[in-house]
């Protein structure tokens, strides 16, 4: 099978691995990322369509804090596909949901949250595992969704952690659980876009998403430069 044509590589010069060539039919999915909805994060729409275009990223799982407003205004604005994702924080930390149509409430029990995802058809994904410095979901409660059935994927590869071995526990953990394998930039401002992703066989739906995850392979670097000042208007947003 011979391979696709080369993405853009104006991104390349932070990440490297932008400059590889993918597979013919697979896509490149950044798992996790965030907007100007999330409140921690000042990502506009035309700094999104920018970052995208010098990425050449092709699905973005829009997952910001508490809202899935953003996802849904920019579902058909930047030139790339949309997943429209949540990161919740629950009472015992945050979980990813991902093919969202409805937002997921502030303060739910874990086990409350995957039904609320899981009822609305969609993927249920844990980030950032053991990063201390995040609100990651506490170990008990991980280990208590991971035996009965609860998770669908874990993130394996976060841009902004600089610790492999945080990283690698959690690589560790999907392999003892059986769990698919994600990654995400964990983008706040745009210039993260590409730092990282899963490269996998296209798709069309959470069930095959999850099929070729499965099948993907993880690509990314740390990357967690700060924010460069530039003159720009961040738009208003509503997030509830």
């Amino acid at each position: 099978m011979p391979p696709a044509a080369s993405p853009p590589i104006a991104a390349a010069v932070r990440h490297p691995h932008l400059a590889e060539v993918k597979p013919e039919g697979w896509v490149r999915v950044d798992m996790h990322m965030h907007t100007m909805w999330s409140g921690d994060a000042t990502t506009t729409p035309d700094e999104l369509r920018e970052a995208v275009a010098e990425s050449g990223i092709d699905v973005l799982c829009i997952t910001d804090h508490g809202t899935i407003n953003g996802g849904v205004e920019l579902a058909d604005q930047l030139g790339c596909r949309v997943v429209v994702g949540e990161e919740v924080k629950t009472t015992a930390g945050e979980i990813i949901g991902l093919f969202l149509t409805e937002r997921l409430p502030f303060g739910m029990k874990p086990q409350e949250a995957v039904a609320a995802i899981r009822a609305q058809g969609g993927v249920v994904y844990v980030p950032h595992p053991y990063d201390p410095m995040r609100h990651c979901l506490r170990e008990d409660a991980l280990l208590a969704l991971a035996a009965d059935g609860s998770l669908d994927a874990v993130e394996v590869l976060n841009a902004k952690i600089s610790l492999s071995h945080l990283n690698k526990r959690a690589l560790d953990f999907s392999s003892e659980h059986g769990l698919a394998r994600g990654a995400g930039s964990d983008a706040h401002e745009p210039s993260a876009i590409g730092a990282a992703y899963v490269e996998m066989p296209d798709f069309d739906g959470p069930a095959t998403f999850l099929q070729s995850l499965r099948e993907g392979r993880v690509v990314g670097h740390h990357y967690d430069a700060p924010r460069q000042w530039r003159p720009r208007i961040v738009p208003s947003t509503k997030a509830l």
